[in-house]
């Protein structure tokens, strides 16, 4: 494995596969333990908003005392990813396009590691997009990515066990904490969450308080940071729409969506990106 200093653990070049929020704030954690990232994006308008939204993120962190040794490259051609030893993908979950990016990734990169950002997709699911199902990997960060402490790696079936021990090293190196899970529905971090987010809904639907209280009482009750309805908003309904179906498809009605989430869905009320979800933004 190559390094990007005797510093840090993370492989000198990495790559990003999609330059959201979350493919952003991957770059950005890489780039500030010295890696050259190179985050891929499908047309140019998307890759100049993700290349000013990672300066911008950078640039915020450097203000506050941030010694940002990498560098961000942001392009259109995934021919660029042919040298990086790990490709991270982090396109919306869903499963047809999860697919798609990660044959992509591995005809670009045939001897990368590739680690999915998946939130709750199986990585057995996701392996029928490569090849050679023991480079793949989950890597699920968490939101946002340059100041969040955790990072979720999550073993598939025929995923290299060497491969277990290498991302632990590389989230060792981003000053991060990781926990191992094996591959199953909703891993612990989305089944935990999902599961405490959907109760407060139903509380929040039957009236039992407001969205502010019944976040209070998990901030100042059990400490948790955020509550799990600013939580939601943060994250985005509609990401947390996404998992629940697949929760509930997968491990059963305990899991259902609430209404008043798949309506502030279609509304468009998506949260802390639309200026409008639980709470005002």
């Amino acid at each position: 494995m190559t390094t990007s200093s005797s510093k840090t653990l993370v492989p000198g070049t990495v790559g990003v596969y999609g330059g959201g929020r979350m493919g952003g704030g991957i770059a950005h954690a890489f780039a500030a333990v010295g890696a050259e990232v190179i985050v891929i994006e499908n047309d140019d308008q998307s890759a100049e908003a993700a290349r000013d939204r990672i300066k911008a993120s950078l640039a915020k962190a450097a203000d506050k005392g941030a010694d940002i040794t990498g560098t961000v490259e942001v392009v259109t051609d995934a021919a660029a990813l042919a040298a990086c030893p790990l490709v991270v993908e982090a396109v919306p979950e869903l499963i047809d396009l999860k697919l798609q990016v990660l044959s992509r990734i591995a005809e670009a990169a045939p001897d990368a590691v590739i680690g999915s950002n998946t939130s709750s997709l199986s990585i057995d699911l996701l392996a029928q997009g490569v090849p050679d199902p023991t480079r793949l990997i989950g890597l699920h960060f968490f939101n946002p990515v340059p100041v969040s402490d955790l990072v979720e790696i999550v073993v598939g079936a025929r995923t290299d066990a060497a491969l277990v021990g290498d991302a632990q090293l590389w989230v060792a190196g981003l000053g991060k904490t990781a926990i191992t899970v094996k591959d199953s529905p909703g891993f612990a971090s989305s089944r935990l969450g999902v599961a405490i987010a959907i109760e407060a809904m139903r509380m929040l639907d039957e009236g039992v308080a407001s969205a502010a209280d019944i976040d209070t009482a998990m901030t100042l009750g059990y400490r948790h940071p955020v509550g799990p309805l600013k939580t939601t908003d943060i994250v985005g309904l509609d990401v947390r729409l996404n998992i629940a179906e697949h929760l509930e498809r997968e491990l059963g009605p305990r899991f259902a969506p609430p209404q008043v989430l798949r309506d502030k869905v279609a509304a468009g009320e998506l949260g802390r990106k639309a200026g409008q979800g639980f709470y005002s933004w």
